[in-house]
């Protein structure tokens, strides 16, 4: 059978359609690297589908936590003809063929078929659909910017929810208690002065210093998974595994609990590389979701249980939560007290903020306003966007 030349016929069109779908299951990609692809498919050949593949995903492929969602799609992309016609069609049909798509990724179903949730917590109603191509113009995506979460249709927020994985959160970093050679610092690194000195006949060419290595702040998240923050938590769940593992996967401490009725520690879950399989392991461990916030007991199962997840008064801690706590406010303020003296900062995200009018007049919400060093946004994208410039502003404090 004649495939013709790679960067023509059909074959270059069906790159080009699975580079889409790539694009649409949260894998970044552009023009360039769509023609890399098909000059990369021009010199292997299609001979072999393992090369084929290989070949692709040197190209395609940048993140370690894409390249489980690549394969799946590939797989699927290129075993049936009728999946890939359609979707060069751009009609996102759901995928046909021997695999079973409740064992795929959730961002390859997505890719394949947007009718399927998300997940247990995302919304299941039926919208029109919203493009996921570049196509998008300008203006939609100033419009989903600044729309709050709790606003958006489910299609809306399926989009939503990949854009806030690309969100950059720089953590505040310290001085940390262990050196490394440098220019600069308080002390003289004597052995590498003598090395030095050695190899130029003992005369001190150098003065090399230890100075101190730069660390980021041990992170404790606490994220209200109780009803009202049922359309928060999830997307912001994956807005922080995704903005944070890069600095908390090679170095500094990262722990993640959940609240509702109860605590739940999201720690392992959150050390995983995939967003979408922390997002799995989190609703197969969370069992009180979308249920009643009683902050103050589970502060004091943190208090009583894992309290050395604080270390040194060093620990930045965001605290994700409407403020609608159900519990005693006594209760709340007695161990708000303890938290906030055993960490630097004691930052209260609040998607309340979204009402210009917004005042803590909740009992809860009274006590965490009173305590917390600091109340930010986190309503829209805009406002994730600003989080990192907010954290620097208050931590200057």
């Amino acid at each position: 059978m004649q495939l013709g030349d790679a960067r023509s016929g059909k074959l270059a069109g069906n790159i080009t359609g699975f580079g889409r779908a790539l694009r649409r299951a949260g894998v970044r990609m552009d023009s360039a690297r769509i023609a890399l692809a098909q000059q990369a498919a021009q010199l292997v050949g299609v001979a072999s589908k393992a090369d084929l593949g290989a070949a692709l995903e040197a190209v395609l492929v940048s993140r370690e936590q894409d390249r489980g969602v690549f394969r799946e799609l590939f797989d699927a992309y290129f075993r049936d003809p009728e999946v890939a016609s359609k979707l060069l069609a751009q009609l996102l049909p759901s995928a046909e063929g021997k695999a079973e798509p409740d064992k795929r990724r959730p961002r390859v179903r997505e890719a394949l078929s947007p009718q399927q949730s998300l997940g247990r917590q995302a919304p299941k109603m039926q919208d029109k659909e919203v493009d996921f191509d570049a196509a998008m113009t300008a203006s939609d995506l100033s419009v989903l910017k600044h729309a709050d979460f709790n606003a958006l249709s489910a299609a809306e927020y399926h989009l939503v929810e990949r854009l806030a994985r690309d969100v950059a959160l720089p953590v505040p970093c310290v001085a940390g208690r262990r050196t490394r050679p440098g220019w600069r610092g308080g002390q003289l690194h004597w052995a590498g002065i003598m090395r030095h000195a050695a190899r130029t006949g003992g005369e001190l060419l150098q003065l090399r210093r230890l100075q101190r290595h730069e660390e980021p702040l041990p992170l404790l998240v606490l994220v209200d998974v109780s009803g009202s923050m049922e359309r928060y938590a999830r997307l912001l769940l994956a807005f922080l595994h995704a903005a944070t593992r890069d600095v908390y996967g090679r170095k500094g401490r990262r722990d993640v609990f959940a609240f509702g009725t109860h605590l739940t520690d999201l720690t392992l879950a959150f050390r995983r590389a995939d967003t979408d399989d922390m997002l799995a392991a989190a609703s197969a461990a969370i069992d009180d979701f979308a249920g009643g916030t009683r902050l103050g007991e589970s502060l004091a199962g943190l208090r009583r249980h894992h309290a050395r997840r604080l270390i040194g008064g060093r620990t930045l801690v965001l605290l994700i939560t409407d403020g609608l706590d159900t519990g005693e406010p006594e209760v709340l303020s007695d161990e708000l007290d303890w938290l906030r003296l055993h960490s630097r900062r004691l930052l209260w995200l609040n998607p309340l903020l979204r009402f210009s009018g917004y005042a803590p007049v909740a009992r809860g919400a009274e006590v965490l306003h009173r305590q917390a060093h600091g109340m930010l946004a986190v309503h829209n994208l805009s406002k994730l966007q600003d989080l990192a410039a907010s954290l620097a502003a208050v931590m200057r404090n």
